[in-house]
């Protein structure tokens, strides 16, 4: 049986299109994938909280996976430290091929079965983590690899695939089925595969970081002063969050280099 993910595209002649007609087409599918996000929420549900229930033990998420969804599983890692000011290893993102293949594509990386423990196991990976495989296949042996022995050790499992019934899913203790249907190009799913992998991943690490605390209100207390514009929003969150001038918001946020200790500091000294 053919994967989804690798059926014919629903449209043909794709080059004799107009640039009009690709983009409307594009467009057309890509409104298909937040609907099949929105069916697998209470899957997601259940991998967002037991990685809650182990990050609150001192454990960490790993992200697992080759190409597109390895890249986008670092993604989600990377911007995990400056959103949220979590340090850099509480979530981790792995790709096959190591960091040479973020940029370009390693050959038959994601084919060694055994290659995603050992990276894992260089960070002294334990019963309290959670390894999320993320492949669109299903099919990828550097994840299959990783998440069965991750099973064997204890460690919770998750993954965010595209294709029903697949191997991965069938491995993984938390599995999330993102059924986006056939790619517009035919078995390209950097498309919507991706897209609604990267939606899942959106709301995973987002639902977390706010359960763990990192977020008051709808604002990111916790986020990384790093330019100009980060540092006028914390000026404003702190403004906001205290009535203070813009004046004593800046002297505080100077002082603390940080939205939710100005706020407190400020707070403490009203009492």
């Amino acid at each position: 049986m053919i994967n989804t993910t690798e059926k014919d595209s629903n449209y043909q002649d794709l080059d004799k299109m107009s640039v009009l007609e690709l983009l409307t087409n594009i467009n057309k599918e890509d409104r298909s994938v937040p609907l099949a996000v929105e069916k697998a929420i209470p899957n997601i549900e259940a991998l967002v909280n037991v990685t809650v229930e182990r990050m609150k033990k001192g454990g960490r998420l790993f992200y697992i996976g080759a190409g597109t969804s390895g890249r986008l599983g670092i993604l989600d890692a990377s911007e995990c430290p400056p959103t949220y000011g979590v340090p850099f290893d509480w979530v981790i993102g792995l790709i096959a091929g190591g960091d040479t293949a973020i940029r370009k594509a390693v050959e038959f990386a994601e084919d060694d079965i055994e290659q995603a423990w050992k990276d894992l196991e260089e960070y002294d990976i334990n019963e309290n983590d959670v390894v999320v495989g993320i492949a669109a296949s299903g099919t990828t042996p550097y994840v299959i690899g990783g998440l069965n022995t991750a099973n064997e050790k204890g460690i919770a499992t998750g993954c965010i695939v595209c294709n029903g019934g697949s191997p991965i899913a069938a491995i993984a203790k938390y599995p999330v089925e993102l059924i986006v249907g056939p790619e517009f190009v035919t078995g390209s799913t950097r498309m919507k595969s991706g897209t609604a992998q990267k939606l899942a991943l959106n709301m995973l690490s987002t639902s977390v970081m706010i359960r763990l605390g990192r977020v008051k209100g709808n604002k990111m207390v916790d986020m990384q002063l790093s330019n100009h514009k980060l540092v006028d929003r914390g000026v404003r969150m702190v403004m906001a969050e205290t009535g203070a001038d813009e004046e004593t918001a800046s002297q505080l946020l100077e002082e603390f280099g940080n939205v939710r200790q100005a706020i407190e500091s400020y707070k403490a000294k009203q009492i």
